[in-house]
This record gives C-alpha cells, structure tokens and sequence, in this order.
C-alpha cells in the first residue's frame, strides 16, 4: 500500500464493519479513526458527555431544511452542524497528515472524495446475519434497533452530503459480509487497494 492511503467504511449496523476496520489498519499497520473523531470534535466544541451519548447526539440532523435554514440565520449555527463541521476538519485534517489511516462512518467517504489514494467501501449484510449479531454482540438491541441505527445513518448522510447512503455509485467497492470472515473482508479490500494502486 502507498503512503498516505486513505479507506473509508461504511457500514450496516451489525455487518462487521467496525471488527474489518480495525482489521485492515492492524494488518497495513496504519491507523483507524471511528469514535476517537467523534470524541475530539465535541471535546473540541466543550459538548463531551460520554462517548455513546456524543456519538448517538451527533447523528440528530434538524427535521427540514427550513428549520434549519431559520438556526443558521437567527440563532448561530446548530449543535448539530457544529458537530459535522468539527469533525470534517478533523477528517480533513488527518488526511493531510504523511500518514495512512482507516476512518469508519461520519461521511468521511464523501468528505474525502477528492483525496488522491482515497478508497471508498460500504460494507453490508444479510438481514438474518444482522438479526443473529444483534443477539450476539449487541445484546440489548433488538433487530427492530438496528434498522433503526441504520435510518439515522441514513438520514445523517443524505443531509450533509446530498447522497444517497448505501447507493452503490458512490463507493469503490461494495462488501457482502454474510458468508465471510472478517479475515477475509480484510484481504479483499486490501487486495482491492493494491490492485488498483498498481
């Protein structure tokens, strides 16, 4: 892999993505930025509670854009909006470090589009592998939950990008993890990465 190579996941909840994250950047022996972005931009903004609660705030996005339009205009920039400003830069930022990295979530396929290196993947599953994870890993969270993590996603990353999250045009690759390993999602996406850098 080159230097300063940037992959970006995307992920369903409970498909993995944060496990083959975590994988590709101990395997190239680069970095991965997931909540740790997330973190610095409210420690930076003075919003820090705990990390759950930041990261489940930061995905509230006002309900139209009129309501939104009246906050930026009448009463400073929205909560909100200070969130995915900070954290973009902070995205922005690390790419211009002489250092590789594997950022999970938070737009950073789109923030980072035009980055030289970049690769873009989301990464998905079959409903009944996600039902089964949810048991597993994620005890509490019925399947009911995650659909509905995926709906905020979703709508976070319509507003701030104007793109459809999950539309296929708009990654590199696009990773089916139901009858895979994580080892294996690995490999493919940094066989795919040298593949292309060659």
């Amino acid at each position: 892999m080159k230097e300063k190579t940037f992959i970006t996941i995307t992920r369903q909840y409970g498909s993995g993505g944060v496990s083959i994250a975590e994988g590709i950047a101990k395997v190239a022996g680069i970095k991965c930025y997931n909540r740790n972005i997330v973190a610095a931009a409210a420690e930076s903004l003075d919003t820090f509670d705990d990390v759950q609660s930041v990261i489940e705030k930061s995905y509230d996005t006002p309900n139209d854009f009129v309501a939104s339009l009246s906050a930026l205009v009448g009463q400073g920039v929205p909560r909100q909006n200070q969130m995915y400003v900070q954290q973009a830069r902070i995205i922005r930022e690390l790419a211009e470090c002489d250092e590789s990295a594997v950022f999970v979530g938070r737009c950073a396929d789109y923030i980072l589009r035009d980055v030289p290196n970049h690769f873009s993947f989301f990464i998905y599953a079959d409903d009944d592998c996600r039902r089964q994870r949810a048991k597993e890993i994620y005890k509490d969270f019925s399947f009911q939950d995650v659909l509905d993590v995926d709906k905020k996603r979703k709508s976070y990353y319509a507003y701030y990008t104007g793109r459809t999250w999950g539309d296929p045009q708009n990654y590199d690759l696009m990773i089916n993890t139901t009858n895979i390993t994580t080892e294996q999602a690995v490999k493919i996406i940094l066989d795919y990465v040298e593949l292309r850098q060659k």
